[in-house]
């Protein structure tokens, strides 16, 4: 089951996030599931067109990973806001938490943000969103289980004029409980070409997987799958499918049922358990 949580003080009564409800351990998040801008924003300067590109949301992911909670029967939360609004896959402190420049795109709505713009943002829509993810973990730990999270994306074919080869790539830090079975499971599959920590790197602090999967100890991952591969139904159900088939049975192994401070390549920590 599908439902909104409702936020009365975005002018427009939109959602910050939307939740769905499931059973299990897998929590699926979709931080750029949206190019929604509130009405009090207006178009933050832009045309129309830059809002169906890659610098607004992660074209076809909501599609994908509301097809795969379905198949699983899983919980999720997804943002119901444009990355263009404010950035939930970055931390507070990260310069670009509100986007001024995207992909050769000024944003003119966001040019002139100061601090307090920033914080309203964060209290409108970033925060409720984070919380949303904590409730949502709080809820598996509090059954007696450990929560297994996976952050599905996606990214453009090509940057600055350069094919990127491969079809999905998995993003991971120093943990890596999930993301190697499954690179190899991937990789198995032999009709896709599979990225280790491509197109970018896992180590970033204060993103979701930092905050929720390598700041709590969870097992964690996040997918980028090409978006030319998911921009219909068809293609989103595909992937779905794909995934949906690979993860149960990682799921099992006993390394996922442990809570393991990894810390962060990024911070350069060493494991404590």
């Amino acid at each position: 089951m599908t439902r909104d949580a409702f936020s009365p003080t975005t002018k427009d009564g939109g959602a910050p996030f939307e939740m769905v409800e499931g059973r299990g351990r897998l929590l699926l998040l979709c931080d750029h599931a949206s190019n929604r801008v509130p009405e009090d924003l207006g178009s933050l300067g832009l045309p129309a067109a830059q809002f169906e590109r890659h610098i607004a949301y992660d074209i076809g992911m909501r599609g994908v990973t509301l097809a795969l909670a379905r198949m699983l029967g899983a919980p999720a939360v997804l943002s119901r806001f444009s990355r263009l609004v404010i950035d939930p896959n970055r931390g507070p402190d990260d310069p670009t938490l509100l986007m001024r420049l995207s992909d050769g795109a000024i944003v003119p709505g966001n040019a002139k943000a100061d601090a307090a713009e920033i914080e309203r943002r964060t209290a409108l829509f970033h925060r409720p969103y984070h919380d949303a993810v904590s409730t949502a973990l709080d809820a598996i730990v509090e059954r007696g289980e450990t929560p297994v999270i996976v952050s599905m994306h996606s990214f453009t074919p090509a940057w600055k004029g350069v094919p990127r080869p491969w079809h999905v790539g998995l993003l991971w830090d120093v943990d890596d409980r999930l993301a190697t079975p499954l690179l190899a499971s991937l990789t198995d599959e032999g009709d896709i070409v599979v990225g280790d920590n491509e197109p970018y790197d896992g180590a970033l602090v204060g993103d979701t997987m930092h905050r929720h999967g390598t700041g709590r100890g969870f097992p964690h991952v996040l997918v980028e799958i090409r978006q030319d591969l998911v921009a219909d139904v068809e293609g989103q159900e595909a992937w779905a499918r794909r995934f949906a088939r690979l993860l149960p049975p990682l799921l099992d192994r006993p390394e996922m049922s442990r809570i393991v401070h990894y810390g962060s390549r990024a911070e350069i920590r060493r494991p404590q358990q």
